[in-house]
């Protein structure tokens, strides 16, 4: 038994509450080492009336790691508990003091989660987990109101550079609604709507208002409401990291310098501001003098920025933010950003844009979600870049699903490309094969699925600017094939609540094997479902051994397969896969 391997520590990810009656228990030990886990619960006021043992399960798995987990609901909403570790005929039990040959008597020196306080509990927006999200940047999605355009603007389709403009407004997106609806989307995500000077508006110039070239405010709540209308949320961009040169606070301290009384709204290291050797003499975004870092620790800063959040939730009746540049800005003015929204509309969806292992910012203080960048990568490496075989993606979601509490993953924004990435049809070289594979498993995994505006008909592009090309409203030019695969997918998704839960279990997945099936199970239908993925450029015959005698059938070719002699076998094209729904339990074989 590896005891160095073996871990857990009380909250964060290891033991948290799911619900308000319900507690999940986690510990991790070494690959393969334990036989069994076994976790030892009670009230520590109640402890011999209330002990109880509960069988832990393997819900996720790394290259190196098991990671248990059991669910229990303790009787006065606080729990003490231990975990018996069992190989073969050996026990040994874990405790906060650490590890002993025998349960210690009295609970005091076990692990204690003191009580479930409501306020504690993570509970992201319940319509996150079932929604199918659309992100748009708004300059190249569509020209609905000519009048608007800048007169330097391009023609509609042009190269994008920059700095150019198309004249993409709110008046396209609203003419183009019902492609949303048929598509089957859920919930916008918009890039930046308020006045910049740049076409992707991330150095804001003014909080309150719709930048004139997209419109108005006025044009923003009717857009608003026709995307309640057809049941479609709206979530906003905004950018409290940074604002632009043109804020006018900044344009104060550029003018009256450290007379300036927004002085301290920034931080300025050296006056006058300015740039030496291209380095500003005051923070900012990526060295950029366009975006100047604010001061979000200030009480002015600090109630002006508040008082933006109230604004469009109150008075445009949005959903939630994404939240840019997220991780540079200080924890606190987040938390106060969650009391600040969730006051005015509780199931307002925060959505931070963190790249990577952002488990501080999800203890339920500040965001619901983050920007699923891991998520992404996995899926690319596997089904795109085949840097990964079956079991190197099955690692890698393991790792995923043990990082963070399952409220977490149920609310996560997952992705495979935004306006700060390359197509995915660009990374996939083109291959409709290669894209349909990384999308179907975009769609199979638990969390909100975003699909990048344009990828549905076809739209490539490399790193930005390629990738914020004009949306393709040529039928003509649209892949309508790819349209139809989304449009499928995506009914595919909402349909089935299994493909939304997180029950997900890998039933195959073998070094140096391209191959992968991966079992989603809903707890509360009883759905079951397999997807059966092949990410190599050779055709695959797949054997799975099953233990049962189901039927099953392929929601894409509607064609049935039986298990028989407790197998199951497939066969997939290159980059192809089935996703298989239980239909009905055959009788056992004689």
């Amino acid at each position: 038994m590896i005891l160095e391997a073996i871990y857990h520590r009380p909250k964060l990810n290891w033991s948290y509450a799911y619900n308000r009656t319900t507690m999940h228990l986690r510990l991790r030990s070494k690959r393969g080492d334990l036989d069994a886990v076994i976790a030892i619960t009670g009230d520590k006021y109640a402890w011999d009336r209330t002990i109880t043992h509960i069988p832990m399960r393997i819900f996720a798995r790394d290259e190196m790691f098991d990671y248990w987990e059991a669910e229990t609901s303790p009787p006065y909403r606080r729990l003490r508990y231990a975990f018996q570790l069992i190989q073969g005929e050996v026990s040994v039990w874990m405790t906060e003091r650490g590890f002993e040959q025998a349960l210690p008597d009295h609970p005091l020196e076990m692990f204690d989660f003191p009580f479930m306080n409501p306020v504690d509990i993570f509970e992201p927006p319940a319509w996150v987990k079932n929604a199918v999200f659309y992100q748009i940047f708004p300059e190249r999605f569509a020209n609905g109101d000519p009048s608007l355009t800048p007169a330097n603007a391009e023609s509609w389709g042009g190269t994008p550079t920059p700095t150019n403009f198309f004249g993409g407004d709110l008046q396209g997106v609203m003419d183009h609604l019902d492609h949303l609806h048929k598509l089957g989307i859920t919930a916008i995500y918009f890039c930046p709507l308020f006045e910049a000077t740049t076409n992707h508006k991330y150095n804001t110039a003014d909080y309150l208002k719709v930048d004139p070239q997209f419109g108005t405010n006025e044009q923003l709540r009717m857009l608003v409401d026709a995307c309640h209308a057809r049941g479609i949320r709206v979530v906003l961009d905004a950018v409290f990291n940074h604002s632009g040169r043109e804020f006018p606070p900044f344009v104060d301290v550029m003018k009256n310098g450290a007379n300036s009384p927004y002085a301290d709204w920034f931080y300025i290291k050296d006056w006058p501001p300015r740039v030496e050797d291209g380095i500003p003499t005051y923070e900012t975004f990526a060295f950029e003098p366009l975006m100047p870092k604010l001061n979000t620790e200030h009480p002015d800063v600090k109630a002006y920025l508040l008082e933006v959040a109230r604004y469009w939730i109150e008075e445009m009746d949005i959903d939630g933010w994404r939240l840019d540049v997220a991780n540079e800005v200080d924890h606190q003015f987040w938390r106060e950003f969650r009391q600040t929204v969730k006051a005015i509309k509780p199931d307002a969806y925060l959505l931070g844009e963190i790249w990577h292992d952002s488990l501080m910012w999800l203890q339920g203080d500040q965001f619901d979600a983050v920007m699923n960048y891991p998520f992404t990568n996995s899926v690319l490496d596997y089904a795109v870049h085949g840097k990964l075989d079956g079991l190197g993606f099955a690692n890698e979601i393991g790792k995923l699903l043990a990082a963070y509490s399952q409220p977490v993953t149920e609310a996560a924004f997952n992705l495979l490309g935004s306006h700060d990435t390359p197509r995915l049809l660009t990374l996939c070289d083109g291959d409709i094969r290669k894209m349909k594979l990384a999308v179907t498993l975009l769609f199979s995994y638990p969390g909100a699925p975003c699909v990048y505006y344009g990828d549905e008909v076809g739209l490539d592009g490399g790193y930005d600017p390629g990738c914020r090309k004009c949306m393709e409203w040529d039928v003509g030019k649209q892949n309508r094939e790819l349209l139809e695969f989304f449009i499928h997918t995506i009914e595919v998704r909402k349909k089935h609540p299994a493909l939304r839960s997180a029950g997900l279990k890998i039933m195959y997945a073998e070094a140096g094997d391209p191959c992968l099936a991966m079992e989603r199970v809903d707890s509360e239908t009883g759905e079951r479902m397999v997807l059966v993925i092949n990410a190599s450029d050779e055709p695959r015959t797949l054997e799975l051994g099953w233990g049962d005698h189901n039927v099953w059938r392929d929601l894409y070719t509607a064609a049935s397969v039986e298990a028989r002699q407790n197998k199951l076998t497939l066969e997939l094209g290159a980059y192809g896969f089935s996703l298989l729904q239980c239909e009905a339990k055959q009788p056992a074989e004689a």
